[in-house]
């Protein structure tokens, strides 16, 4: 007799919304998957400003500095400045990455190989659960939604807070890398359809999600926790793989995980 059938393996969650951010720190865009176009702006009182993507030549931006790194960057016209500049009411300038001259590499301390991220605060990925965030809405007085806390991939289906232990998942056909808790700074605490802060959700963090409290053996006792940074499989990527990577509705799969939260990276 042959042998036992296989085993098809169980997907852990399934990806239940996708999150672009074209210009770093305003709002994000939920999407179905992530196609190349223009990126539109709007404001009130303001025209509509429409930034292609795809421009072939762009002048120069030097000394373009985030966190540690300093480089050039593609400056995104005189246009798009003045609008900016006119709506904030002090003078700006859209730049984009200039992947053609440029590298930044992620914290070489919790990511080894070669892995790279554009203007983020840090990782290219962020991850977070509808369980998780349905679990802190237990303790508000006012509901937020998973937009306070800017996720790239929400996924739901698992326990609360799992995704903090995943080291090592599959989405679709491709391998992310959990990399390290992502810490709260303020960003949270602001309505990002007003504009408005407040305490919560961190005065709630810091009661259930604080490092004193998941990572008692941690230094960093007052900072607290909501979601993990991921980097993915670069060489995974080719030519017949090219346009969306993942999309809504497809499967998560948990590859490799540690046991708790104290023993993930953070």
């Amino acid at each position: 007799m042959g042998g036992g059938a296989s085993t098809t393996p169980t997907p852990s969650a399934k990806v239940s919304a996708i999150f672009i951010y074209p210009i770093k720190s305003c709002r994000g865009i939920s999407v179905s998957h992530a196609p190349l176009i223009h990126t539109v702006v709007k404001a009130p009182g303001m025209q509509a400003l429409k930034v292609c993507l795809s421009k072939q030549e762009q002048e120069v931006a030097d000394a373009v500095t985030v966190w540690e790194w300093t480089g050039s960057a593609w400056d995104e016209g005189a246009e798009a400045s003045q609008w900016f500049s006119d709506y904030l009411g002090k003078p700006c300038q859209l730049v984009r990455f200039n992947t053609a001259s440029e590298v930044r590499k992620v914290d070489p301390d919790y990511v080894k190989g070669q892995h790279d991220t554009l203007f983020t605060d840090g990782y290219p990925f962020l991850l977070a659960s509808q369980e998780s965030l349905n679990a802190l809405n237990e303790h508000l007085k006012e509901l937020i939604s998973i937009n306070r806390f800017r996720p790239n991939i929400l996924v739901e289906g698992c326990e609360p807070f799992s995704e903090d232990i995943w080291t090592e998942i599959k989405i679709s056909k491709f391998s992310f890398y959990g990399v390290k808790l992502c810490y709260r700074c303020k960003i949270p605490t602001i309505n990002q359809g007003t504009g408005i802060a407040g305490p919560e959700p961190n005065e709630i963090l810091m009661k259930t999600r604080s490092g004193e409290i998941i990572r008692p053996n941690d230094k960093n006792k007052k900072r607290v926790y909501f979601g993990q940074y991921m980097t993915w499989n670069w060489t995974e990527f080719s030519a017949e793989r090219s346009g969306k990577i993942i999309e809504v509705g497809d499967p998560v799969y948990v590859l490799r995980k540690v046991s708790s939260s104290a023993e993930a990276a953070a």
